[in-house]
């Protein structure tokens, strides 16, 4: 508790970043997705290894409250989560900067409540139900999200309507807090879509220049981040968007007159090439969520082979662990592979994806990390970890280890190592 009361605000982190990239000496920070118990660990031991600050960030479907549904990670709610975070900051001896972030916070941001096509005000109710649930549990920056309305059907909300829910949702949380006696907190607005959101700079700049009326009118604070297309766009486990330097950069020179930083979404999946433009491009932070998910199911998968093999050489005795089969049968059946796909591959049905092996070995690939807490996922895992014991194979040493490789690519792109202790010596 004590590391999360006296640490660097977000935002003063994040303006010290800025004016050091300003000075060439900046980095882009990374957004992780907490996927898995196993996430949190490789992060905390990579950013205590090279020095660098953690942004945690998670959606609603990932964390949330209880009533609210709770998560499908780890059925983590605000308060588990938080204390898996600290533990783990413990266990690895991280003694540095980690920040926990709500990701697409707001209204519709829960599959279900999307589904459901919930009325605005009930909408916008339980997103703030949940956002007063990150503040009790001490989430240092929240995503004021709306615009997933489910009305509006292949476009993305009307600009004035978003920024109208936007300052709603920021009035709501900065009532709270005070109200919480809770100290400052960063927020994070803006959207990612391609298809009419901010792409372009007048656009971008249009929607700063009436937010800093409507927030100044108010006292309220100035977001941390804002989001902008920088032309990533992800699908199955590719990078199937085209990476934008000229406007990426542009949207960055902009942000930064507000003191904001530039935040990129969908960021998986891109290469060397891709990233090493992001701190010519001043990108403050990339979020990345889904490939590290994969990269633990496929840890998995090839622990699996080696099970089987050794089985079949005689060095395991007894049965061996289902592990693949119960992953592939729950990833598709869990159904989260959707959102991922396009066109008319969106409604295939559950029953022609298992009789298309190519199609169910993609999903597995894709949507494996939606059932890493099933009960009858974890029991196979847990029985080829032990079988791969009795073999001297420390299993979950290589699978963190494998989370560490893939993470640790943005890590050398980004220019990450040291970071923290250059943000922390930085004076203006």
């Amino acid at each position: 508790m004590t590391q999360i009361m006296t640490k660097m605000p977000i935002k003063t982190m994040v303006h010290n970043l800025i004016k050091l990239s300003e000075e060439g000496q900046g980095a882009t920070l990374l957004g992780i997705g907490p996927m898995s118990s196993r996430v949190l660990r490789a992060s905390f031991e990579l950013a205590r290894d090279k020095d660098f600050p953690l942004l945690f960030i998670a959606s609603r479907n990932q964390v949330d409250a209880d009533e609210l549904g709770g998560g499908y990670v780890n059925g983590w709610n605000q308060k588990t989560f938080m204390k898996a975070i600290r533990d783990t900051a413990e266990e690895t001896n991280f003694d540095g900067l980690y920040y926990v972030c709500r990701d697409h916070g707001g209204p519709w941001q829960r599959d279900k409540e999307r589904n459901d096509h919930l009325q605005e005000k009930e909408a916008m109710d339980l997103g703030k139900q949940s956002f007063l649930e990150d503040l009790k549990a001490g989430f240092d920056l929240l995503m004021l999200d709306p615009t997933k309305d489910p009305f509006v059907i292949g476009k993305v909300i009307p600009l004035d309507r978003a920024l109208k829910l936007t300052v709603d949702l920021y009035q709501y949380c900065e009532d709270k807090r005070k109200e919480l006696g809770l100290g400052p907190v960063g927020y994070e607005v803006g959207t990612e879509e391609t298809n009419g959101g901010l792409t372009t700079p007048e656009t971008y700049v249009k929607f700063l220049d009436r937010l800093e009326d409507e927030i100044k009118k108010r006292n309220l604070p100035m977001p941390t981040f804002m989001v902008g297309q920088t032309g990533t766009l992800t699908r199955y486990t590719e990078q199937v968007g085209k990476f934008d330097f000229k406007n990426a950069r542009s949207l960055a020179q902009l942000a930064s007159k507000y003191d904001i930083g530039l935040k990129e979404h969908n960021g998986d999946y891109m290469n060397d090439y891709q990233l090493l433009q992001h701190i010519p491009a001043s990108i403050a932070a990339t979020n990345v969520a889904p490939q590290f998910g994969t990269e633990e199911t496929r840890a998995y998968l090839l622990l699996a082979e080696v099970e089987n093999e050794l089985e079949k050489q005689g060095v395991i005795k007894g049965s061996v662990s289902k592990t693949k089969a119960v992953l592939q049968e729950h990833a598709i059946n869990c159904q989260r592979w959707r959102k991922w796909m396009e066109g008319d591959q969106r409604n295939i049905s559950v029953e022609a994806v298992k009789a298309d092996p190519e199609l169910s070995a993609k999903i597995l690939d894709n949507a494996g990390h939606y059932t890493f807490n099933d009960e009858e996922v974890k029991q196979e895992i847990n029985k080829m970890l032990d079988n791969l014991s009795f073999a001297h194979i420390d299993g979950d040493r290589f699978i963190v280890d494998r989370i560490k490789r893939s993470i640790d690519q943005f890590v050398e792109a980004y220019n990450l190592t040291g970071v923290t202790t250059r943000i922390k010596n930085y004076k203006e």
